[in-house]
């Protein structure tokens, strides 16, 4: 990745900088001396181009915008943790009174972003960017409908999270598979950028996928984010991406940026991959365990291999078995070969580490092994994360 870019989060505080945007926009319209001309269009002018006003329609309807805060209570909390000089006045059961290194107390945070309606009776998908440091939730609907909302649950290992308001008879879309995308296909992207551009549409295609960015911190972070050139900023972040027959491909999550707003390309998290982990947390009431082989492996080309003496020149060679592991119960050994698993070939530690992070706690897997001269077909069955 090129190091000029730098991957920003499109929905974090994006209702704090809608002033900001407005004053921007006044400032340089007056000092260009350039005015917004309206196009208009004969009624005899021919329609160009592909027609996405029914998927549009139907994908604003299920897009909501979500107000997220921080209650005075915990940011009192946060301040009190992160100022020196209010840890040592605590500690004669004093309070610095707001002059310690915050010089004025605890700012609260607040920001706005998007979420998409994943059920008639009121779960909604987000960013856990979005809503993470929020004690206080308010959801406010296409129609205009404002609901206060409850934190489910969320994950930030791969940046999603699951709110819930008391609702019924909610719109929502059906789930394209987003395995089947295919890059240059049309997309839309739905949200509600800097806040106060609610219900916005735009369009681009896909222009990757798979795209592992590291924007996510941690060791258990997942990344296969859907990359298009649809436009979403600050905001857009829970926003749906939505193929051209209306249905829901990912959830929009970051931009490459260098300024904070939209530069050419945004990223998605694939709704295949989304879905699963939203049925996790509302499943398990906001808990989600992750699972671990259990191994230390090398990527094995062919120059290794014939180092190794391993007849075999494609592979991930097991170094190491960790005790009391699912690889260590399910008899894999040193120096196995891992050839394949549940019929997908591994190349690359990535190809294993994906698999693994995707399956659940008590799924088995089908691992390919090759032996001292054999192919075996070696079964596991995946425990908690050690």
């Amino acid at each position: 990745m090129k190091s000029f870019l730098s991957f920003t989060l499109a929905g974090l505080l994006g209702g704090m900088i809608c002033f900001g945007a407005l004053q921007w926009t006044q400032s340089e319209a007056t000092t260009s001396g350039q005015e917004v001309q309206l196009v208009s269009t004969s009624a005899n002018t021919p329609a160009s181009g592909p027609d996405f006003s029914l998927a549009a329609e139907v994908g604003q309807k299920a897009v909501v915008l979500i107000h997220a805060a921080e209650s005075e209570e915990s940011a009192a909390q946060r301040y009190r943790r992160s100022d020196p000089m209010e840890q040592f006045f605590e500690q004669f059961g004093l309070g610095s009174g707001g002059f310690g290194w915050g010089f004025g107390g605890p700012m609260i945070r607040k920001g706005a972003g998007s979420g998409v309606i994943i059920s008639k009776d009121g779960y909604i998908l987000t960013n856990n960017h979005v809503v993470d440091f929020a004690d206080e939730i308010m959801v406010q609907l296409n129609d205009g409908k404002d609901y206060e909302a409850t934190l489910i649950g969320k994950d930030p290992s791969t940046d999603l999270a699951v709110v819930k308001i008391d609702a019924k008879n909610l719109p929502t879309l059906p789930y394209a598979n987003s395995d089947e995308a295919k890059v240059g296909e049309w997309v839309l992207a739905i949200g509600n950028p800097f806040e106060y551009l609610t219900s916005t549409v735009t369009a681009g295609i896909i222009s990757a996928k798979g795209r592992n960015l590291n924007i996510i911190q941690g060791e258990k972070a997942i990344e296969q984010f859907i990359q298009t050139d649809a436009a979403i900023n600050p905001g857009n972040s829970g926003g749906a991406l939505v193929n051209a027959s209306g249905q829901l491909l990912g959830i929009n999550t970051a931009i490459a940026s260098q300024t904070g707003s939209y530069a050419g390309y945004s990223f998605a998290i694939p709704i295949n991959l989304a879905n699963r982990i939203a049925n996790d947390i509302i499943k398990n009431g906001g808990n989600i365990e992750r699972t671990s082989l259990g191994v230390e492996v090398f990527v094995l080309d062919k120059e290794f291999a014939e180092e190794q003496g391993i007849k075999v020149s494609e592979g991930l060679l097991v170094n190491a078995v960790v005790e009391r592991s699912s690889a260590q119960y399910g008899g894999i050994r040193p120096n196995d070969v891992l050839m394949e698993i549940d019929g997908k070939k591994l190349k690359t530690f990535e190809d294993l580490k994906e698999n693994i992070d995707l399956a659940k706690v008590g799924d088995s897997i089908n691992l390919k092994v090759y032996r001292n001269g054999k192919y075996l077909d070696i079964p596991v069955r995946l425990k908690k994360g050690l």
